[in-house]
């Protein structure tokens, strides 16, 4: 017997149908300005990537050139840790892999290669991988397949994977995949579709998903496909979890890197991510009814062009591997593997 699965219950029939792309850019940059909330003080910890979510969300919504340029650019250069090479989330704090990727994200963005020190940055990198192949996220030691991620996507952003230890690094990766085809945050640790993608897009960026057998591959794609709700159309993370909508890119991106998108019932999810839209105030929740943010906004943004229901005037072609919008990738010429 199956376990049960948990859903939330949607009124489709009053919910949002169209993308509200005005309101959507007007939220994400009023989130920007708005330095002066509570809610602004007390997410300094995550700041940097929240700068990488509302300026990759405006970006694929053709909005980018509304976000202050030289306040981007002048705030990153102030997070650089200039004695490690990494980057923090805000200025004063320590400097972490999960942001130093959102910083070299943005910058490669913005077209501004040029303030990447580069010599410093590997050095910050090459650091953190440990004897087993994995890396620390900081000082502090922590390890998780989020962080094999993050270097790797940082040094070929910057055309440097040569500076750590592939082999390595792939045998930790590959150490981390369960029974049920899915990946965990380190070897044993339960699968989860966020550290699915990570794994899926560290295999995809050095080009060895070959690791992954034709057996292996298809079951971690049904794991995938099981995370559609039935009810509600929405996907979940893990067996027995809520629908929620940024799970529409950790796991439709992993779905397009294993060529399997076409597995996902389109229509259902499309309409349930467009269902948390909130129609007042713009951006869109975990799921209907819930408060907007930036995470989710560019979640669900990245999902729906991920799904391809609407044209690449209305939303930008998203890279699946690097949630960047693919003409930047097409413009640093950065190859990677898909299925």
């Amino acid at each position: 017997m199956g376990t049960p699965q948990r859903d939330v219950t949607v009124d489709y029939s009053t919910a949002q149908k169209e993308l509200l792309i005005e309101k959507h850019c007007a939220f994400l940059i009023g989130y920007g300005q708005s330095h002066s909330t509570y809610q602004y003080g007390i997410t300094d910890y995550l700041r940097m990537s929240g700068v990488y979510w509302l300026c990759t969300c405006l970006d694929l919504l053709h909005a980018l050139d509304r976000m202050d340029r030289n306040f981007i650019l002048d705030f990153i250069q102030k997070c650089h840790d200039k004695t490690s090479g990494g980057y923090s989330p805000c200025p004063n704090h320590d400097p972490h892999l999960l942001y130093t990727l959102s910083a070299v994200q943005l910058l490669v963005q913005l077209d501004r290669m040029d303030l990447i020190d580069k010599e410093s940055l590997c050095s910050y990198i090459k650091k953190l991988q440990q004897e087993d192949g994995s890396f620390v996220g900081d000082q502090w030691g922590e390890i998780d397949t989020r962080f094999s991620f993050c270097a790797i996507a940082c040094l070929k952003l910057i055309d440097s994977l040569n500076v750590i230890d592939i082999d390595r690094a792939t045998d930790f990766i590959m150490s981390c995949l369960n029974f049920d085809g899915g990946f965990g945050c380190i070897p044993g640790a339960e699968s989860h579709a966020g550290q699915i993608y990570c794994c899926l897009g560290f295999l995809s960026l050095v080009q060895r998903l070959d690791q992954l057998d034709l057996s292996t591959r298809n079951m971690l794609a049904w794991w995938l496909c099981e995370r559609q709700l039935e009810r509600s159309g929405g996907l979940n993370g893990r067996p027995e979890k809520l629908p929620d909508v940024c799970y529409s890119w950790w796991v439709l991106a992993s779905l397009k890197i294993l060529g399997k998108i076409q597995w996902i019932n389109r229509e259902k999810l499309s309409q349930f991510i467009l269902a948390a839209q909130d129609d007042e105030t713009g951006g869109c929740a975990d799921r209907p009814g819930n408060i907007p943010d930036p995470f989710h906004t560019l979640f669900g943004v990245a999902g729906l062009s991920l799904l391809n229901i609407l044209n690449e005037n209305t939303i930008q072609k998203v890279n699946p591997v690097l949630c960047m919008p693919e003409y930047v990738i097409q413009r640093r010429g950065i190859e990677m593997q898909l299925l």
